[in-house]
């Protein structure tokens, strides 16, 4: 029986509460809760009740990461999108890079979800699609996250297993196949420069699911991890933007 890790100090799930809008946080492949708090406490001042899940395997060790399949990622996400509908009158999800591909998961799996933004989401990863066919027993070791704001740090692990790339690659052909499904609004949030996911990844999505609402904001300061980087009060002020006119 896997026994599970000790959670690193400042990955923690977060949770602010607050008024009856409520917004649920995802963070990416690798990161963890502390790289989308700064949005979710700004979010939070802004009136908003604000949840921020931790993914399984996400900010304990690379072993446990190693552990885990997309599969489990997906019921981690919807487990906390139901539990904040319990309390919240609408809820908006957004997701960074994996966690936004899970975020169009969860709302191609829900049709009450009231609004989705995608930062830097992925759905297609080339230059990845190596690992596949490498031995998912070794890792693979991290270079620093890709964020412009050099003052700012991310939690996160300097090595990775390669099984948890191979599961990423598994969900993002998934969750390709589901877009179709996703009729909910839709914003999304592009850095013009990103190290990690190609930028057409946005328009691909956006392209493909079939809502009536979708619009998209450029990141022109920002990197990959765009909620750590210098957009993000502006990433904030978009989020505020897009609920407000749907409220």
């Amino acid at each position: 029986m896997l026994v599970a890790e000790k959670v690193i100090k400042g990955a923690e799930p977060f949770y602010y509460q607050s008024g009856s809008i409520g917004i649920l946080l995802c963070h990416g492949f690798i990161g963890t809760p502390q790289s989308v708090q700064y949005i979710g406490r700004s979010l939070n001042y802004a009136g908003y009740t604000v949840s921020g899940l931790r993914l399984d395997g996400h900010g304990t060790t690379p072993q446990e990461l190693a552990e885990q399949t997309y599969e489990q990622w997906m019921r981690n996400i919807e487990a906390a999108y139901c539990q904040l509908k319990e309390t919240c009158q609408k809820v908006f999800i957004v997701g960074q890079s994996m966690g936004g591909t899970l975020t169009l998961h969860t709302a191609s799996m829900f049709d009450d979800v009231d609004g989705i933004v995608l930062i830097n989401p992925a759905i297609d990863i080339p230059d990845m699609q190596h690992y596949r066919w490498e031995d998912k027993q070794s890792y693979i070791q991290e270079s620093a996250p890709d964020i412009k704001f050099v003052q700012e740090e991310e939690i996160t692990y300097t090595e990775t297993p390669v099984n948890g790339y191979v599961q990423l690659l598994d969900l993002l052909d998934v969750v390709r196949e589901k877009l179709s499904q996703v009729t909910c609004p839709v914003l999304g949030l592009q850095s013009t420069v990103d190290h990690v996911v190609p930028i057409e990844n946005t328009d691909y999505i956006l392209k493909h699911v079939r809502s009536p609402i979708k619009e998209k904001r450029i990141l022109a300061n920002s990197y990959h991890v765009a909620s750590l980087d210098k957009d993000r009060d502006l990433i904030s002020r978009y989020i505020q933007d897009f609920i407000g006119k749907l409220s």
